[in-house]
């Protein structure tokens, strides 16, 4: 039984949800900080969202799993077809093309990104961001440089540092980009390697790679990366799909586990894991299972990502829902949403929360010196209702101007650089899915 075409639009639902879930993540970071961990306090009191699965909807990390499992499975996935198809030559000149075409369309949008956050910072965008009563939005916008060649300077630094150690300072969330390109390297090298294995062997050497990134402590990208090329490999496998048609009571039972299972890893929370008693059992299992010295905040979302994509794979009504042509318009716009929120974050969002609010006066301590004004307070709670999904609208707007008119852009001029350098006997192979 031959998997059904084009079996990877769920993914783009599926990428839509983690995309979203950044930005969620980012504000509630801004905004309710106390959200990151499990309670409010050592005495295990907790709110609605910071209890497991329900954290899932304000947590962003398993988010960077899921970029770096699609990276994996979308990349591979059209060579498998062709090496499985006896075509492994025209894989490879795929993988030669694609691999060029990736340092592009990663580094052009995310140059033009953060030029614009650059310009913001030099014309004073983000004063207000700089007094706000919100550390995470303080810490994360920059300051305007001391004079017109050093904003040069900056600029150039920042775009360096952003592939080299991911040091962004104009948008400190692109520290992911160099991990996530990697992953894409990792994907093209891995490929090369074993196009011409069979099939059988190419799955136990994934499988082998899986666990070695996970002993190594690569839960950033590395064994997230592989369990994408792995699935892909076992998506178009006859023998397993065959296997799972011909037994839907142990399909269902096994992805909807999956699906359960992923939900709680990816509720592990990034700090105080002690203050609740279910994180805690996590983190004695923890102790277990990672290697010595594993960032657990980074395993489990990981763990929690890979075990979510299997089960959904295996499921057809998840597949059918994440398929929904609304979640895949989200899927469309998750790479411009991922590469402007965080600086409309800190302008357009900044300046309706906090841009109206006084600023309290200087107070003294107790031995009567001057302290410095406090930060300008958060908006009322009525205006943070209004103001939020309001920006969630805006965001989206501006990420499908983006979608319809600077990604084609980017795209144009990463195929003239293709044309360029590609000797002409090597022929044009379309991505079967931009990731």
């Amino acid at each position: 039984m031959a998997p059904p075409k084009r079996d990877v639009v769920w993914l783009d639902g599926l990428r839509g949800i983690a995309s979203v879930l950044v930005v969620t993540a980012h504000i509630c970071r801004s905004l309710f900080p106390h959200l990151i961990t499990p309670a409010l306090s050592d005495r295990g009191d907790a709110t609605l969202f910071q209890l497991p699965f329900f954290r899932c909807l304000v947590m962003g990390r398993a988010s960077v799993a899921v970029f770096a499992l699609v990276t994996g499975y979308i990349n591979s996935l059209g060579p498998l077809k062709k090496s499985r198809a006896g075509n492994a030559d025209a894989a490879l000149t795929g993988i030669a093309r694609s691999s060029f075409r990736r340092f592009g369309r990663f580094m052009i949008p995310a140059i033009l990104a953060t030029l614009i956050s650059w310009l913001a910072c030099q014309f004073g965008a983000y004063n207000i961001a700089h007094l706000a009563d919100s550390a995470w939005i303080r810490d994360s916008s920059p300051r305007p440089s001391a004079s017109f060649a050093g904003a040069f300077h900056d600029l150039f630094r920042s775009l360096i540092k952003t592939w080299v150690d991911g040091g962004n300072d104009y948008d400190k969330i692109q520290w992911t980009l160099t991990y996530l390109l990697k992953g894409s390297m990792l994907t093209y090298l891995t490929l090369v390697a074993l196009i011409y294995v069979k099939p059988r062997w190419r799955m136990l050497i994934l499988v082998g790679m899986f666990l070695f990134k996970w002993r190594s402590g690569d839960a950033l990208v590395g064994f997230n990366v592989y369990c994408g090329i792995l699935l892909a490999e076992v998506s178009i496998d006859p023998a397993v799909v065959d296997f799972a048609s011909s037994h839907p009571y142990i399909q269902a039972v096994t992805s909807a586990s999956l699906i359960i299972l992923g939900f709680l890893f990816c509720s592990y929370p990034e700090e105080h894991a002690e203050w609740a008693r279910w994180s805690r059992k996590m983190e004695d299992f923890g102790r277990k299972i990672f290697p010595e010295g594993a960032e657990y905040a980074r395993f489990y979302p990981g763990m929690g990502a890979d075990a979510l994509a299997t089960g959904i794979m295996f499921n057809p009504t998840a597949k059918t829902i994440l398929s929904h042509r609304f979640l895949c318009w989200m899927g469309r716009l998750s790479w411009p949403v991922y590469l402007i929120h965080a600086p409309l974050i800190r302008t357009v969002l900044t300046w309706v929360l906090f841009g109206a609010s006084v600023r309290p006066p200087r107070g003294q301590d107790a031995q009567g010196n001057q302290l410095p004004p406090g930060w300008l307070p958060l908006a009322k709670p009525w205006v943070v209702m209004f103001a939020v999904p309001l920006f969630y609208v805006f965001l989206y707007r501006a990420a499908d101007l983006w979608l319809r008119y600077v990604d084609p852009w980017c795209g144009r001029v990463t195929q003239h650089f293709e044309d360029l350098v590609f000797r002409d006997d090597a022929k044009v192979e379309k991505p079967l899915l931009v990731s």
